[in-house]
């Protein structure tokens, strides 16, 4: 089991070893599927497949893509012709395999990459299916920019006593981001959005929302707004979403909007900002959409945009990731929205400042002191 931050080329990491045990036992007359790995995305299939033939372009080794949205004729076609690794993602894979158009049975390596999406997604039976399909004994990996307890379930059922390789731990901050929120009315978010992609003249945006709704309709305003845009979401086809990545990436569209099926696929070199337009229900979310800009020791920048429903939720994921972003409110965005009650922070004494007190220890013993007088008086009273 593999974690490391998202940019930190956990895609390397498994694809150069995997190359290297491969050269030695391919056959250049008998092509058999002998390494499989298995992604949650269209998109992250498309990036690990020019990984992988970009570093074999030397080496007598095929690789080949099964994935929804495209034709599975030429895919079939592609695996008849012989491959040594297929990128998979889990429906697609589940088809062929029932179908009986492709063939594991000499696959001695298994990859799962960001197995934590995947899980999330609901592809856990397909998983199970497709490992069954397998032979056995089998080397099998999972690798993600976080280890949740899915994972480690996934792994006590699968692996036996693996090893964990954590280069950084997931709530650390990457040095190369820098984080700043804004505060702002729900009803202007979108006129706020627009103005800072405006005045910050950035080649390229990446915004993240949490729905297709909210998805559609800063797509159409930004567009009334001249701010030439791209769309990526799951109501999406295959085609409209990689012609939408091919525009953000080429220039000719200076922002994208996506939802989070595209927060785990998008490699885009040298991405100067993300906006959080929503903030995401998990801190592992908002680690891999921040992810998606610092990357490869490149510099970067998120803004977060907040309204009055979101102090307190990112407020959490601040602790969680051992964040400290300053609240800004924009010149010409003052709030008017009712500003919710928050507790006032307790003072600390020169003794607790110093550390010669440890608060919450004080308070857990004063706490235990109380109870106990409470139970010596209930004793007394009997």
């Amino acid at each position: 089991m593999g974690a490391s931050k998202s940019g930190t080329g956990k895609t390397a990491a498994y694809v150069l070893p995997l190359l290297h045990k491969l050269q030695k036992i391919v056959k250049k007359d008998e092509k058999v599927v002998r390494a499989l790995i298995i992604v949650p995305t269209i998109e992250l299939a498309d990036q690990v497949s020019r990984t992988i033939i970009g570093f074999s372009r030397y080496m007598d080794i095929r690789t080949a893509k099964v994935q929804g949205g495209s034709k599975k004729i030429d895919q079939i076609h592609k695996l008849k012709e012989g491959v040594d690794i297929v990128v998979a993602t889990p429906g697609r894979l589940q088809e062929f395999i029932a179908d009986k158009k492709i063939n594991l049975e000499y696959v001695n390596t298994v990859i799962l990459d960001e197995a934590d999406t995947m899980l999330d997604l609901g592809f856990l039976a397909e998983i199970k299916s497709i490992l069954k399909s397998c032979t056995k004994p089998k080397q099998m990996m999972c690798f993600s920019a976080t280890i949740s307890q899915n994972i480690k379930k996934l792994a006590k059922e699968f692996l036996r006593d693996p090893v964990i390789v954590e280069v950084s731990n997931r709530r650390d901050v990457v040095n190369f981001i820098k984080h700043r929120a804004y505060k702002v009315d729900k009803k202007r978010k979108a006129e706020l959005a627009a103005k800072l992609v405006k005045d910050m003249g950035v080649g390229q945006v990446l915004i993240f929302v949490n729905k297709k709704e909210t998805a559609d309709k800063l797509f159409e305003y930004f567009k009334e707004q001249g701010i030439w845009t791209a769309l990526i979401h799951g109501d999406i086809k295959r085609g409209g979403r990689a012609k939408a990545l091919t525009l953000f990436k080429s220039g000719k569209s200076q922002v994208l909007i996506a939802t989070d099926v595209a927060a785990r696929g998008i490699d885009i070199p040298e991405l100067p900002l993300v906006i959080n337009y929503d903030l995401p229900e998990q801190t592992d979310d908002f680690t891999h959409r921040v992810g998606r800009t610092g990357r490869a020791n490149h510099k970067g920048q998120v803004i977060t945009l907040l309204t009055i429903h979101d102090y307190n939720h990112f407020s959490t994921i601040e602790k969680h990731l051992k964040l400290n972003v300053k609240r800004e409110i924009m010149e010409g965005f003052e709030i008017t929205d009712k500003q919710p009650r928050q507790a006032r922070p307790r003072k600390k004494s020169l003794r607790e400042k110093k550390g010669y007190i440890d608060y919450d220890k004080k308070r857990k013993f004063t706490y235990a002191s109380q109870k106990k007088k409470k139970q010596e008086s209930k004793k007394k009273k009997s």
